[in-house]
């Protein structure tokens, strides 16, 4: 298999519309795949419709999309995003909203008023921003506001009249709930049950707003640009009404319709002003139109209301699929009942029924996701080519999704070509093409192989690597071998099998070292015990990634000065493809060490520039040896080790007392191998600006945290304080040395 480089984006995507439940991608990594592979204008497939960002991404990149979306709210957000509505249309749909009449009063004031709370500092009333719950509890516990008058803000104790209101909501709940089931399922329908276990996730405040507000709708006399508009910032005002918003923002992506133990109330008239700002700053124009209708050859998007088998035998007469593209979809139940909610509150009954499966179905386990998935390769299979390129992105991923995806490809016909992984918080990067024949020979899975692959990985790596990452490595030879999953074999079964011979491999193989608290597999790091230090204190040297890494970001911005990131992570992520591409985390630490940002630009440091950095280190070997003589020592040079040795009588030399290892660079791992004394006499000597990335190596790097424990790292700054020292003993230095330890990385720990 021929490992690709992982492709960096330009920058996280905006947050948008019900983002918390789309694929979290990088802008750019789409369009940077198809300018290198497939030329513009052609068309391409999206046959999951799962992300709106990359379909859009792609058709303004030049490209004509085709879009399979089957869940209407996906259908909209990208809709909506292609064909945004003018900042006019939102205003004035939303002052349409708030004049209408309730009661007496109009409706934006009646709606505000059942947020209001009183100021603790100044007394006066004011709109909470949002209330606080405990699950199962009838009232709020908490408010938080910012108030205009004496700007206090901040949590504070709900008071009573807060209970009170919220306890008087309560009381006509039955009424309001009865209503906004109805606007999904009719009362004797069979699906009833599951629409109102969905609506239990709604508190009586919130539900009232929402159901008061599209019990209006039918009667304002909107035109359907302003209706469109004012849909778009109802659905923000859904997606904000639910109880699955956790307090503290813990859970930020919620997959399971579960209720937080402690979970935070919007106030929903706010969150429908704030809709405005998220339409209006992340949509732009793209041509959008409906199958069967044309595209320019500019570029454009084409939906497909249905699912991808209806269309199959449609497009190959129609349409020449140049490349598939799509984010995999991932189980999401809490995402895929609730649009069956909106989608009914919005539109209607008519909206929900070709896609009501989604209020029954409760579990959504990895079995069912791949079973999923292989129907989906299945169709793309005969839908395709032979050859044709799927460019895929598994965003979120963990092991299971990743074994789910792998297998549900290979078992419909598509050999992977290239896997490109950087952390588990960015999504996998995989490119498969569809092969000869679907009822390809499966082979039986070989423990031989797995294990071989994981080792090569690790012995590549030169350092311990997560769980994920040596998983990967076993998928990819269970992936090139066909062995995933054998004939009439269950997906279920095919899961578990490949699981459990991935971790067979690891627990029973020797070679195998777990660094980890915990007793599972997937926990905590793997390495080997090539990595360990021997008995004898000498053990053979791995130079690993992060050591790599830093030698190449150094020596490219010496040749490239004033480079932004992006260029730097252009050089990089080709010499480190697959599953050696270095996280954003290790990037920024050896940036940090060596380099200085003017605006968007990184440049070294003027003390690290080479030629600097060479004088420094005849500077820093003079003072070693001044010191030492100070000391009463003898002192040589001996390979890269600079020697204190001890003096007999005679004047023939006796012991070494201390060998010092100069470095330049923060690559200790390599100074403890070349350095063949015991490391009680060893001291690693290395700039200031180094002890960070230093630190940061140790604390990624269990293997090697474990060889440096016993070796003393001393700073040039201590080197240069003790030449100036006018008293000095052998006593004094022993404790000076030892009072200057290194600093604790800042860099986040995006382990890899």
């Amino acid at each position: 298999m021929d490992l690709q480089p992982y492709i960096p984006g330009l920058g996280r995507a905006e947050p948008g519309p019900l983002s918390r439940f789309l694929p979290p991608l990088e802008e750019g990594v789409i369009s940077s795949w198809l300018s290198l592979h497939i030329p513009a204008s052609a068309w391409l497939l999206d046959p999951f419709g799962f992300s709106p960002r990359l379909v859009l991404e792609a058709a303004r990149a030049g490209y004509r999309v085709l879009v399979t979306v089957n869940n209407p709210i996906t259908r909209f957000l990208l809709e909506m995003a292609a064909n945004p509505s003018p900042e006019s249309d939102f205003k004035a749909a939303m002052a349409d909203l708030s004049a209408v009449k309730k009661g007496e009063d109009r409706l934006g004031v009646h709606l505000q008023s059942l947020y209001l709370t009183t100021c603790e500092k100044c007394g006066r009333e004011i709109q909470a921003e949002s209330f606080l719950w405990r699950k199962g509890e009838d009232a709020p516990y908490a408010r938080i506001y910012t108030c205009p008058h004496c700007e206090d803000s901040g949590e504070h104790a709900a008071i009573h009249s807060d209970i009170e209101r919220a306890k008087k909501i309560a009381s006509t709940d039955n009424l309001h709930r009865s209503r906004a089931f109805e606007r999904v399922v009719k009362l004797d329908d069979g699906d009833r049950v599951f629409a109102e276990e969905a609506i239990e996730y709604y508190l009586p405040r919130p539900l009232y707003a929402l159901t008061t507000i599209i019990n209006r709708l039918d009667s304002l006399n909107l035109t359907p640009e302003r209706r469109r508009a004012l849909n778009a910032l109802i659905l923000v005002a859904c997606d904000a009404g639910n109880t699955l918003w956790s307090h503290p923002a813990e859970r930020r992506r919620p997959k399971q319709l579960n209720i937080p133990n402690q979970f935070r109330e919007h106030n929903l008239w706010m969150q429908l002003e704030r809709g405005l700002s998220l339409w209006t700053e992340t949509a732009s124009i793209v041509v959008c139109e409906t199958w069967p209708d044309k595209l320019p050859e500019s570029g454009g998007i084409c939906i497909y209301e249905g699912r991808l088998r209806d269309l199959a035998h449609e497009v190959k007469k129609e349409i020449p699929i140049a490349a598939v593209i799509g984010s995999l979809p991932r189980p999401n139940q809490a995402f895929w009942t609730l649009s069956a909610l909106w989608a009914g509150w919005l539109w209607g009954r008519e909206a929900v029924e070709p896609y009501k499966l989604a209020l029954r179905r409760r579990r959504y386990d990895w079995a069912w996701n791949a079973t999923a998935l292989n129907a989906a390769f299945t169709h793309l299979f005969e839908l395709l080519p032979l050859g044709t390129q799927f460019f895929g992105l598994l965003s979120e991923p963990e092991p299971p999704f990743l074994t789910s995806a792998l297998t549900a490809a290979s078992a419909a016909g598509f050999d992977l070509q290239s896997l490109a992984l950087r952390t588990e918080h960015d999504p996998i990067q995989l490119l498969w093409r569809r092969g000869e024949h679907l009822r390809r020979e499966a082979n039986e899975a070989s423990i031989e192989d797995v294990r071989e692959s994981i080792h090569s990985h690790l012995m590549e790596r030169g350092e311990p690597a997560s769980y994920f990452h040596v998983h990967a490595a076993g998928m990819v030879a269970l992936t090139e071998s066909h062995m995933l999953k054998q004939k009439d074999q269950e997906f279920d079964d095919a899961l578990r099998s490949t699981h459990s011979l991935i971790q067979t491999v690891l627990s029973e193989d020797e070679r195998f070292v777990h660094y980890s608290t915990g007793e599972s597999v997937d926990t905590g790091l793997w390495g080997s015990n090539d990595f360990a230090e021997h008995p004898s204190g000498v053990s053979r040297y791995y130079e690993s990634l992060s050591d790599r890494v830093e030698v190449a970001i150094v020596t490219f911005l010496q040749k490239n000065p004033n480079s932004i990131y992006l260029e730097i992570e252009g050089d990089l992520y080709p010499r480190f493809p697959g599953l050696l591409t270095p996280s954003m985390a290790m990037i920024y630490a050896v940036l940090d060490s060596y380099a200085e940002k003017h605006g968007a630009a990184w440049k070294l440091r003027g003390e690290d520039v080479a030629s600097a950095r060479r004088n420094e280190l005849i500077t820093i070997t003079a003072m070693i040896e001044a010191v030492g003589k100070r000391l009463g020592y003898s002192t040589r040079k001996q390979d890269k080790n600079y020697l204190w040795e001890e003096n007999s009588q005679g004047g023939v030399t006796s012991s070494i007392h201390y060998a010092f290892y100069v470095l330049a660079s923060a690559l200790v791992g390599r100074a403890i191998s070349e350095t063949p004394y015991p490391p009680e006499q060893t001291v690693i000597v290395i700039p200031g600006g180094r002890a960070a990335l230093a630190e940061y190596k140790k604390q990624r790097d269990p293997a090697l945290a474990a060889r440096m424990k016993n070796y003393q790292l001393v700073k040039y700054r201590l080197l240069r304080t003790l030449v100036e020292v006018p008293v000095l003993t052998r006593d004094t230095f022993e404790e000076q040395i030892t009072s200057d330890p290194l600093e604790k990385s800042k860099s986040q720990m995006m382990m890899f």
